[in-house]
């Protein structure tokens, strides 16, 4: 996940309540992509807060460094250097045909070679591990892809080594904003951090957008089309994402106290991870040890790779050595 700062509700939806659950039953790696997060620009001297927040967010909702491995891209090199020798085996016009390349790329008079490059880094972050599977959303579908023929195209020119990951889809779907338009995304000022206070919350809940026909509390609501039902079922109990559904189809209750419903809905469910986070901010020496712990054991893994790829690649020049 690309350093942020906080996670929002978006990432919780589509990835991180997921992820708790995949701990349970595999053998997991959780990295903070800060090598990515460079490809998009901003203040530098940002992006160390935004590393640490999200670190907070990760131990918070429950990922725990006992049972899989937290760490920072950039403090396992490996990473990058398995990137550049992908581009070996990896056609440009693959790389061209990436769905958010074409989007990316529209939004630059000239095109970073990093907003091309990004889906050979992420099959590093994966390939590097030779993992079988990778939690994804649809979005990513495509780029996991690349990866599996990157690993296919390594492996016919190397021998084969590398794995052909599959995907975890979660059965989430796609998580709209508060817009009701488009992907929760901080960029967009649509969705609320999950670590945000009470007040926080309401004051992005309250401008959600909902049934755009129901234009008075009188008017009879379509639940089933309204975004703000929708959050309700991830955070609301049954009873009262039935009570709130029944409400709004017969004009019961209007639109703003539906928002005030969720937006205490959304502050339970979060309020444990709140009091984790403020554990964890006074302990900064706790969070860097996990993520400098987590970072040994990966290059633990990333050294085993490079090795054989290294080997296979002809870069062992040792090994041709003559006296």
């Amino acid at each position: 996940m690309q350093p942020t700062g906080e996670a929002h509700l978006g990432n919780y939806l589509g990835a991180l309540h997921r992820w708790v659950e995949l701990q349970e039953r595999f053998d997991c790696l959780w990295c903070i992509v800060d090598d990515h997060a460079i490809t998009a620009g901003g203040d530098p001297r940002d992006l160390p807060k935004k590393v640490v927040d999200l670190a907070v967010s990760f131990l918070a909702v429950g990922l725990d460094p006992e049972k899989s491995i937290l760490f920072v891209q950039s403090d396992v090199s490996e990473h990058t250097e398995l990137a550049w020798l992908f581009n070996a085996v990896t056609p440009m016009g693959d790389l061209e045909r990436m769905t958010q390349y074409k989007d990316k790329a529209q939004r630059f008079e000239s095109v970073p070679v990093g907003i091309l490059n990004y889906p050979v880094l992420q099959a590093a972050d994966i390939l590097l591990y030779r993992a079988d599977a990778v939690p994804v959303g649809e979005d990513q579908r495509q780029h996991l892809e690349l990866t599996r023929e990157i690993a296919r195209k390594w492996n016919a020119g190397y021998g084969d080594f590398f794995p052909e990951p599959e995907a975890i889809i979660g059965d989430e779907g796609r998580i709209l904003g508060l817009d009701g338009n488009a992907k929760m995304s901080k960029s967009l000022g649509n969705t609320v951090d999950i670590m945000a206070e009470p007040d926080e919350v309401w004051a992005r809940v309250r401008t959600a957008v909902t049934d755009p026909q129901r234009l008075r509390k009188s008017d009879p609501g379509r639940p089933e089309l309204c975004n703000v039902h929708s959050l309700h079922r991830h955070f609301s109990s049954p009873d009262v994402v039935e009570d709130v559904a029944h409400q709004c189809r017969g004009a019961l209750r209007g639109c703003v106290e539906c928002k005030h419903i969720l937006s205490d809905s959304i502050v339970t469910t979060f309020a444990p991870m709140r009091e984790r986070a403020a554990e964890l901010r006074a302990q900064p020496e706790r969070i860097r040890d996990i993520l400098d712990d987590g970072a040994t054991r990966a290059r633990v893994l990333a050294r085993e790779t490079m090795a054989v790829v290294r080997q296979r690649m002809g870069l062992d020049w040792r090994k041709g050595w003559k006296r």
